[in-house]
C-alpha cells in the first residue's frame, strides 16, 4: 500500500499522517497536558435537515469506495456542522473506545479536549459515540481491551457485547 504524506495543520499540537486504525490520523506534535484544547471541529453550520441529506448521501458515497467519509458532527438540537472541509483537521481524529480526548461544545463551538496528559507521539482519539441504530455498519479497528468490535456509545456497549454472545451460542446450540 502506498503511503500517504502527512498533511501541514498549521497546528502546534498535532501532525496528521498515516493511522493504524484508518487512513490519517492526528498526532500529538508535543506533550499535551491534561484539559487543554487541542483543536477546534470546524465546518459549515447546517440544520438538522441539511444534515440528514448530507449525511445519507456522503453514507452512500462512503459504502461505494470503502472510506469513512461522513463529516457531520452534532452542534444542538437544531444545527449540525459539515467538518468536510480542508480546514478542518479535527476530521482524522478517529474512534476509540478508548479516547485520549471528547468532544465538547463551548458555546457553540465543538473543541477536543484532552482528558488526560498525551505523549508526544500518540495519536489523538475520541469516542465518536454513535447509537446503537445501524451499529454492524460501523466496525471498530481500536483494538483495545474495552472494544467490542463496533463504534457504539459507551453506555451501549454491554448490548453489543451481550447481543455478539448470543449470537456465538445460537450455532453451537444446534449442533
Amino acid at each position: 500500500m502506498k503511503k500517504k504524506k502527512a498533511i501541514e495543520t498549521g497546528n502546534e499540537w498535532i501532525e496528521v499522517r498515516d493511522s493504524p486504525i484508518h487512513g490519517y490520523g492526528c498526532f500529538a506534535a508535543k506533550a499535551i497536558p491534561k484539559e487543554s484544547r487541542i483543536l477546534e471541529y470546524v465546518g459549515e453550520k447546517i440544520t438538522k435537515a441539511e444534515s440528514n441529506r448530507r449525511g445519507l448521501l456522503q453514507e452512500e458515497q462512503a459504502q461505494k469506495n470503502g472510506d469513512g467519509l461522513v463529516y457531520i458532527f452534532e452542534l444542538n438540537k437544531r444545527y449540525d456542522i459539515d467538518g468536510n472541509v480542508p480546514e478542518n483537521m479535527a476530521r482524522y481524529v478517529n474512534h476509540s473506545c478508548e479516547p485520549n480526548c471528547e468532544a465538547v461544545n463551548i458555546r457553540g463551538r465543538i473543541w477536543y479536549i484532552a482528558l488526560r496528559d498525551i505523549e508526544e507521539g500518540e495519536e489523538i482519539y475520541i469516542d465518536y459515540g454513535y447509537d446503537m441504530e445501524h451499529f454492524m455498519d460501523h466496525p471498530c479497528h481500536c483494538g483495545t481491551p474495552s472494544c467490542v468490535g463496533y463504534i457504539v456509545n459507551k453506555s451501549q456497549r454491554w448490548r453489543v457485547r451481550r447481543m455478539l454472545a448470543r449470537k456465538k451460542k445460537t450455532p453451537a446450540q444446534k449442533a
